[in-house]
């Protein structure tokens, strides 16, 4: 541990939800193994998930509790509502840093809490911004409220197809209306709610520091593009934020406990063959409604593949009734949280159909396995554009809205076909796989992670 760093206090500030909360805890973690003191601004809710992290380091690490976020019922929309009311903070900080003996230099908070913004420069210390999304998606989306009312106004009331496209962002991405964020489509000026927000997601750009979840192999183009937007090269590039792979321990209770025995599904898969298995599973918050879980299920009975089928959420679709016997010791179904990683990391899996979350993204890309892509929200479309289009690793399978099906008889086709070896989507996956790795051992990433943390240690 360097004399420099061990003074030097971090608060660290996540938004709740797993997408967000768990790469910022991995980041703490590491942050925490450096030698800097961190306080993590924690609802009662989410304590569970800070429990090893506080085992691991009990000197260095410190909560703030706060309360749970919630939902003005008049609020224009749910997510605003949550972030909005983690606004009540702001005092109780205040309070906390005035009476602290050695109060934090910075404050890391997630890219929904922009407000901190202004608490930072209340209490005269630089905000971090922390982003849950990879580089790409969340250019997308500042780009949205930046130039919200132009882009409503553009489109109207025109086709939820009607093209969005962004030419100051590299590639020029384009998108239909119904692929953007639903939040940042919903517009509505002179809202107090709405305005407060987009006034928060407009000061992340002016903020001391970005620090994303991905690394330069993924999105070089866009990183620079976004010091290049900053002005200046406080932007970090320190992902892929995950366990070390000789953790198994820590890939399997990541996130949360498993809804089955994680030894059990371990044991499963040992008597797989190689890449032999496809992965299914779509995040913690998105679910399948009836019809797709049907052509889904449908597509597993009459391919050949071996199978892992996470089935999340109360509001998913359920599993036909017969299926767990008609496909035997080819299936094996977890209804609730899996250990993902474990899984994704095991020599037996194959491939993946995935929301395409950033942390799915980037545990998929990771660990090497060829993405099936099947997005239904947030900055999901983004990331397929980024995985199919421009890395070629992924192949699509359905995308989002409640009345795509996919056809049971081509998905059978897909998952097979994903599981061959001569897949260049196959080839290109273990290729950016080896990459990750570099990133974080010798590469990019431990060198931007390096640069953040004496700059850190200077404050």
């Amino acid at each position: 541990m360097s004399h420099s760093t061990n003074k030097t206090h971090l608060l660290v500030y996540p938004f709740t939800g797993s997408g967000h909360i768990i790469p910022l805890l991995d980041l703490t973690d590491i942050l925490l193994r450096r030698g800097l003191t961190i306080t993590v601004v924690i609802s009662p809710v989410n304590l569970p998930l800070l429990d090893p992290l506080v085992s691991s380091h009990p000197s260095s690490l410190h909560k703030l509790i706060s309360s749970d976020p919630e939902i003005n019922p008049s609020s224009t929309h749910p997510l605003i509502g949550k972030v909005i009311s983690t606004q009540k903070q702001f005092d109780p900080i205040v309070k906390w840093f005035r009476s602290h003996p050695s109060p934090p230099v910075a404050i890391v908070s997630d890219f929904f809490l922009g407000w901190t913004s202004e608490l930072a420069s209340h209490l005269g210390i630089r905000r971090v911004v922390f982003t849950p999304s990879g580089v790409l998606g969340s250019s997308i989306i500042q780009t949205l409220w930046r130039d919200a009312a132009d882009i409503n106004s553009h489109i109207g009331n025109r086709d939820e197809n009607s093209l969005v496209s962004f030419p100051e962002i590299p590639n020029s991405p384009k998108f239909p209306w119904w692929q953007l964020p639903p939040v940042s489509r919903y517009f509505k000026k002179g809202d107090p709610d709405y305005e407060s927000f987009r006034n928060g997601m407009l000061a992340n750009m002016t903020s001391w520091g970005i620090v994303y979840n991905t690394f330069e192999e993924l999105e070089k183009v866009y990183i620079d593009n976004i010091k290049k937007q900053m002005g200046h090269d406080r932007v970090w590039a320190v992902g892929p934020l995950l366990p070390n792979d000789d953790a198994p321990i820590a890939s399997t209770g990541r996130g949360g406990s498993s809804a089955v025995p994680p030894g059990d599904l371990l044991m499963w898969l040992d008597d797989k063959p190689d890449d032999s298995v496809v992965y299914i599973c779509f995040g913690s918050r998105t679910t399948l409604n009836e019809k797709q879980m049907g052509a889904l299920t449908g597509a597993l009975e009459v391919s050949n593949v071996n199978f892992i089928l996470c089935a999340n959420g109360s509001g998913s679709g359920s599993i036909p009734s017969g299926f767990e016997d008609r496909v035997g010791g080819r299936g094996f179904i977890v209804k609730g949280w899996a250990p993902q990683l474990a899984i994704l990391r095991h020599r037996a899996v194959g491939s993946f159909v995935s929301h395409c979350g950033w942390n799915s993204t980037l545990e998929g890309v990771a660990a090497g396995v060829m993405m099936l892509t099947w997005p239904m929200g947030a900055d999901q479309y983004t990331d397929e554009k980024l995985l199919v289009d421009e890395l070629g690793v992924g192949k699509r399978v359905c995308e989002g809205r409640p009345d795509n099906v996919p056809d049971s008889v081509e998905l059978a086709r897909l998952l097979d076909e994903s599981l061959s070896g001569n897949m260049p989507e196959r080839v290109k996956v273990k290729e950016l796989s080896q990459a990750a790795s570099k990133a974080v051992k010798e590469g990019t990433s431990i060198r931007d992670l390096n640069t953040f943390v004496k700059l850190l240690s200077e404050l």
